[in-house]
């Protein structure tokens, strides 16, 4: 019978109950030793008035320290006031983020391929440490665990886009590999065409026009038809202006940036090839792949640029790398 291991949330949940078994002794009596002290504090200092003493305390708001008390149905004494759900909805943020990371770092291995980059896992430890820092803070006073909280939300920010570059890489070395098997596959059955055209000799003359006709045949992909912007060229430029430092480009990789993705959708996030079906700022085909960059590819801008800016590292290295492509080909 296969073993279950314990969710996250689970074991959150224990240890938080261990800490607090061996904490509240001693919370207990540093707070009687801290009353004693602030008691002892207070007659000795006392103001020689009632004005003075009304007037030290006026302005001091004792409530905005109170920690949360009520228990939630799990027992673990986190309260339903704001700061406790909101660093309650950073953990389980936490746990995805997580997950995703080992998923990418997973999926990269299995491949077996070559994104182009020299580091293909994600460092989660800081955000770990971050955790149990925040789980450890639920018998603080409420002002000191926003500051934990936002740790937590900042490194998850960080990995994300660092498992969204990766799982961009990944996509585009595994369109690299297919483009290059379809080209193999391509290249077997003409060379099996030549040779049925050679053995009929009398029909080789009309083999091979028939198949220089055939390949000259074609015609020139239709222009893109734009949807409403959701997100002005401008803003998205100054959104992959920002990325791009990721990657360690500078401006000269971002001046081969703008006429690439200039040319391919106006810089237009809802820009859309009905012939093709690509989609988006960097024209994904199709459009879904940028799913694994985030839900919101279909509107986010800040989405599809950082799975483009994945994709054009995987495939090109750099930038200016896709653009001498594009110029050569049409195409990137």
């Amino acid at each position: 019978m296969r073993s279950i291991t314990p969710s996250a949330p689970a074991r959150r949940v224990r240890r938080q109950a261990e800490r607090r078994s061996r904490r509240r002794p001693a919370i207990v009596a540093t707070g009687l030793a801290f009353a004693v002290l602030v008691t002892a504090g207070v007659t000795a200092t006392a103001p020689t008035s009632q004005a003075e003493a009304a007037g030290s305390f006026t302005n001091f708001a004792l409530a905005s320290f109170t920690t949360a008390t009520s228990q939630d149905a799990t027992g673990t004494g986190i309260g339903a006031d704001a700061v406790s759900s909101e660093a309650r909805r950073a953990l389980t943020a936490a746990d995805t983020t997580i997950a995703a990371a080992a998923t990418v770092t997973a999926d990269i291995t299995a491949s077996g391929l070559d994104i182009g980059q020299a580091e293909t896992s994600v460092d989660i430890a800081p955000l770990q440490e971050a955790v149990e820092r925040l789980e450890g803070a639920d018998l603080l006073p409420a002002p000191l665990v926003p500051a934990f909280t936002a740790d937590v939300t900042e490194l998850i920010s960080q990995i994300d886009e660092r498992v969204a570059g990766l799982r961009g890489s990944l996509d585009a070395a595994i369109a690299l590999k297919a483009e290059q098997e379809a080209a193999a596959e391509k290249a077997r059955l003409e060379a099996e065409a030549a040779a049925a055209a050679a053995a009929e000799a009398a029909e080789a003359e009309a083999a091979q026009q028939s198949s220089g006709s055939s390949r000259s045949s074609g015609s020139s992909a239709p222009s893109p038809v734009y949807a409403a912007a959701g997100t002005s060229a401008a803003d998205a430029q100054a959104i992959a202006r920002d990325m791009i430092a990721g990657y360690g480009w500078g401006d000269d990789q971002f001046a081969c940036l703008v006429p690439l993705w200039q040319k391919e959708s106006g810089w237009n996030s809802q820009a859309h090839n009905r012939s093709s079906g690509a989609y988006g700022i960097p024209q994904a085909l199709p459009g879904s792949k940028m799913a694994s960059a985030g839900a919101d590819w279909q509107t986010n801008a800040a989405t599809q640029i950082s799975w483009g800016l994945g994709y054009i590292s995987g495939r090109y290295g750099t930038p200016c790398g896709a653009w001498s492509h594009s110029q050569s080909v049409g195409w990137y």
